[in-house]
């Protein structure tokens, strides 16, 4: 009766730590999971060690597994924390992942739809709704007119076709986060030349 409830969010956990482990740049030195609403009711064990294995799946060349993970991450000295708060706003469910490193902090938040549907819903300091599936490129960008329009037209010319976009800011004007979901990975020199796009602050690209 467990399993049907927790299944889900394995998945869920597992693209947040996929999706963090890519974007952040740094060694790890600490990890902290807060739970929040109904699946701080759920044993959320199985969930974090299921963050640990796509946190440190990219990063290894090694197989990492639900055994191995929590091993993987001591080995490595990554601290790893674990929180649960019952009260939640906005949604029933929510997991927020923080890395850390040094002084740097990595933030990813997520939750289901419908009770089955992993989504993205903040990055960092910025609120967002995205879907963490197949190949996304992540924009760091000033909130700027254009700057969308110049990331279409540019994987247009090279036959990269856009599944989806989602959008993300805390104040008009100020920075922005772009999320865009493509039907094919992106080529490194390709990369290079989103980065020189004008108000592009930095690129990443994803695979979940």
């Amino acid at each position: 009766d467990i399993l049907p409830k927790l299944q889900p969010f394995l998945t869920l956990g597992e693209r947040l730590g996929s999706f963090e482990s890519q974007l952040y740049e740094g060694a790890l030195t600490e990890v902290v999971v807060e739970y929040r609403g109904e699946v701080a009711e759920l044993n959320v064990a199985p969930i974090t060690i299921a963050l640990l294995k796509g946190l440190l799946t990219p990063i290894l060349t090694q197989i990492v597994n639900y055994v191995n993970a929590p091993i993987i991450a001591k080995e490595r000295g990554i601290n790893v924390k674990e929180s649960k708060v019952s009260e939640v706003e906005d949604f029933t469910s929510l997991i927020t992942l923080k890395v850390k490193s040094g002084t740097k902090i990595g933030i990813v938040s997520g939750t289901l739809y419908n009770k089955r549907d992993p989504r993205i819903v903040q990055i960092d300091e910025f609120p967002i709704e995205a879907v963490p599936e197949g190949y996304m490129l992540i924009l760091y960008n000033n909130d700027k007119p254009g700057v969308i329009g110049n990331i279409g037209t540019i994987l247009g010319k090279n036959n990269i076709n856009i599944a989806r976009m989602q959008f993300g800011r805390v104040t008009q004007g100020g920075k922005a986060i772009s999320v865009v979901g493509i039907d094919s990975p992106v080529s490194p020199s390709l990369l290079e030349e989103i980065k020189k796009l004008p108000n592009v602050l930095s690129v990443r690209q994803i695979k979940i």
